[in-house]
């Protein structure tokens, strides 16, 4: 049998709580505790040292589901030599997106069905298992077969920390701590490369696995003694007939067809081609199928459509969207404008990019206790977005030569833009939800932020491969056909560090190629910088609580959703009679 827990909402005596500009009142926290006694916080029942080391194994679950996302980026060609095969360009990181993406949507609410705290563990260790299969590997299909695993775990990680974060802090006190995270994910992603490139060169290519596994296994054993969460006794058998099996499977085909037709589009196969286009087209449809079966079909959804009534939630999602998008952006072309224009070596690139990086995650942090302190998330996301405009508007007056002070100066404004949205995004969507569904508004945050980045790097990918041919004739006359064709489109890209290799005459042209060709990506990034703004709109204030509110989990909770969630459709059918 499920063990009894206390009621979903249980009011600490501290009933103060701030309000953000647009605020609108909600119902009186002082008459719920004036009728029930006050238990003591969750935040309150904890040492400050259990709360530190808590968030560390928090935070170093994030950092290595983060970092393993780029670490491979500057190891890839040691790994194809090693291997001696091309495939580990595509596929090693593809791997890795693909699984992370596909199973982000599924892990919140197996969550809501056996408790937080296993499935935490359950997805750390798959994570060490992946990541000691790669460091293993001794051909590169079993590589490839590692990533695909450790993406499960990554995914999920990213996932259930913010879950548990919502469960550990009230919405008020919870901003800070996801701004550690926001710093973390930004820290591990920037720093990754260049950790990446310097275990290649001085130890192995092996240790940019070997490296998670002593730190996931710490964090595993910090969660397993310090994580205190309710724990329903869900039974193995009744908790498997109650996962949305056809949602689960029709998200996950959906997301890996459509990942795979933007993965194969331009580089494997043309864009036009039958089996790029089959994949965008059916892996659409049946994400359609998918949002039938949570409207119509599934019992416990694990994205139920409810949320989604609520115009606020939407305008969010499309903040999250927006912002994936420019962020990944600027992530994955500034490196390419330090390569082309400015010469620098892959490792330099990634030493260049920490303006960018570091702003970003110190903005992040600062976001967490400035909503902390004050309640007001909308003016961190209209902030956001505003310097976001600001900052990849001036990435187009990005020198042609290494002006330090504009480069600089540049990314740091991006940073300030990129930081807060992390978690300001995430406040503003569980703001408007019943606690019960916290787990898988945030899951389908992640999912949406993942199919955002995914989507983002291809839009990149095309606006500078076209901006490329239309220069091409002009690369013809100067550099020769032969020459001028490993500059084209979909050459361009991989023939960056023959830039250098150039007479001086023929590399400075094909540097002002290069520059040319990537003003056009920024002025996308602020069209993208300006369409989140605009969005952000219609994303309505409400107040932050500092009370916490107990979320139960297990399949008691579930069919007490379940009994409201027909109750609201059969009151929403008699008022259509009605009328």
């Amino acid at each position: 049998m499920e063990k009894e827990t206390a009621p979903e909402r249980s009011p600490s005596p501290t009933t103060e709580s701030a309000k953000d500009e647009d605020t609108t009142p909600q119902q009186s926290d002082q008459d719920v505790a004036a009728t029930a006694p006050a238990p003591l916080e969750p935040e309150k029942s904890r040492t400050a040292l259990q709360t530190a080391v808590l968030m560390f194994a928090l935070c170093a679950s994030v950092f290595l589901a983060a970092l393993d996302v780029t670490i491979v980026t500057t190891a890839l060609p040691t790994i194809s030599s090693y291997f001696q095969t091309s495939v580990a360009y595509t596929w090693v990181g593809s791997a890795y997106m693909l699984s992370s993406a596909a199973a982000t949507p599924i892990w919140g609410k197996v969550s809501d069905i056996w408790g937080r705290k296993p499935i935490l563990l359950v997805v750390s260790g798959i994570f060490f298992f992946g990541s000691a299969l790669c460091a293993a590997a001794i051909n590169i299909d079993m590589l490839i077969a590692g990533r695909a695993v450790q993406g499960l775990g990554g995914g999920g990680l990213l996932t259930l920390v913010n879950i548990c974060i919502s469960d550990l802090f009230s919405m008020r006190n919870r901003a800070k701590y996801y701004g550690f995270i926001g710093m973390t994910w930004a820290f591990a992603s920037a720093i990754g490369p260049i950790l990446g490139g310097v275990l290649t060169e001085k130890v192995s290519w092996r240790w940019c696995f070997y490296i998670n596994l002593p730190i996931t296994g710490a964090a595993f054993f910090i969660i397993a003694f310090v994580l205190h969460l309710d724990t329903p006794k869900t039974p193995v058998g009744a908790g498997l007939l109650a996962v949305d099996w056809l949602g689960s499977i029709s998200i996950a085909g959906a997301t890996v067809m459509f990942l795979l037709g933007l993965t194969f589009g331009g580089v494997i196969h043309p864009w036009d081609s039958p089996i790029v286009i089959c994949l965008l087209v059916f892996g659409i449809l049946l994400f359609l199928v998918f949002l039938a079966i949570e409207w119509k079909v599934a019992r416990y959804p694990i994205m139920p459509l409810e949320m989604f009534e609520n115009f606020s939630n939407i305008a969010s999602l499309l903040g999250v969207f927006f912002h994936g998008m420019m962020m990944v952006i600027g992530s994955f072309f500034m490196p390419l404008y330090f390569q082309s224009v400015l010469g620098a070596t892959a490792l330099l690139s990634g030493v260049w990019l920490l303006p960018l990086a570091l702003s970003l995650s110190f903005t992040s942090a600062g976001t967490g206790w400035f909503i902390s302190a004050t309640g007001r998330y909308m003016d961190c996301i209209r902030f956001a977005f505003t310097f976001s405009v600001l900052g990849f508007g001036l990435l187009y007056d990005l020198p042609l030569g290494r002006t330090w002070s504009k480069i600089i100066i540049y990314q740091i404004i991006c940073g300030l833009g990129v930081g807060p949205n992390f978690q300001s995004l995430l406040l503003a969507l569980q703001n408007q939800v019943k606690p019960h569904h916290y787990a898988t508004v945030t899951a389908t945050l992640g999912f949406t932020r993942n199919l955002a980045t995914a989507i983002g790097v291809v839009i990149g990918n095309v606006v500078f491969q076209n901006s490329m041919l239309k220069q091409q004739a002009h690369l013809n006359d100067s550099l020769g056909p032969k020459v001028a064709k490993m500059f084209s489109g979909k050459n361009a890209e991989a023939s960056v560090f023959f830039v250098n290799k150039l007479p001086t005459l023929q590399r400075e042209i094909v540097r002002a190629a290069y520059y040319s060709a990537l003003r056009d990506v920024w002025i996308t990034a602020v069209t993208l910088a300006a369409a989140g703004l605009i969005s952000c709109l219609f994303i309505k204030g409400k107040e932050l609580s500092k009370v916490h509110e107990k979320v139960e989990t297990g399949l008691a909770a579930e069919e007490r959703k379940a009994r409201d969630r027909k109750a609201a459709g059969e009151k929403v059918s008699d008022e259509k009679v009605a009328v």
